[in-house]
């Protein structure tokens, strides 16, 4: 199965964007995988938040397909340690599925028809971070669990 991280906006900040490449490459190493950023809403200052998610939520549905397992980054999704998180990523592996999207939203977090499609809300954590900071997170965190999943020695524990 690939693995999808789907994102709404370019990431603004080098740095983000270094490192969000380098564990792109690192989890590269351990599975196919790609990262899809679907284009900014245009003039969102002009829109309350309930349209511009709306607009993002139009976006995320066209990228998705019948077949994708499909996992929202909420700060209202479960919660899991690393080593969970290595587990549901494994069972959810081998599922008769082509690819498992995490879904990163935008500032005003995802739609309800985005949420609906959803087949699992995934929490980082308790805290609020911003959604340029959660692709940073997000992905090392996959290529820790991916690290687990082969026995490689990154994680501690």
């Amino acid at each position: 199965m690939k693995l999808v991280l789907l994102m709404t906006g370019k990431t603004d900040e080098v740095w983000l964007r270094n490192g969000v490449a380098e564990y792109e490459k690192r989890i590269l190493r351990y599975n196919r995988f790609e990262i899809i950023t679907l284009p900014d809403v245009k003039n969102p200052g002009n829109r309350s938040s309930e349209k511009v998610m709306e607009k993002e939520a139009e976006k995320i549905l066209l990228a998705l397909k019948a077949d994708d397992f499909v996992v929202l980054l909420d700060e209202r999704g479960k919660n899991y340690s690393t080593v969970e998180l290595a587990s549901f990523v494994k069972n959810t592996l081998m599922l008769p599925k082509k690819r498992l999207i995490f879904i990163i939203g935008g500032p005003w977090g995802f739609h309800q028809s985005v949420r609906a499609r959803a087949d699992h809300t995934l929490s980082l954590s308790r805290l609020t971070f911003s959604h340029q900071v959660v692709r940073l997170l997000f992905t090392e965190q996959l290529y820790r669990v991916l690290t687990i999943i082969a026995g490689d020695p990154y994680h501690h524990e």
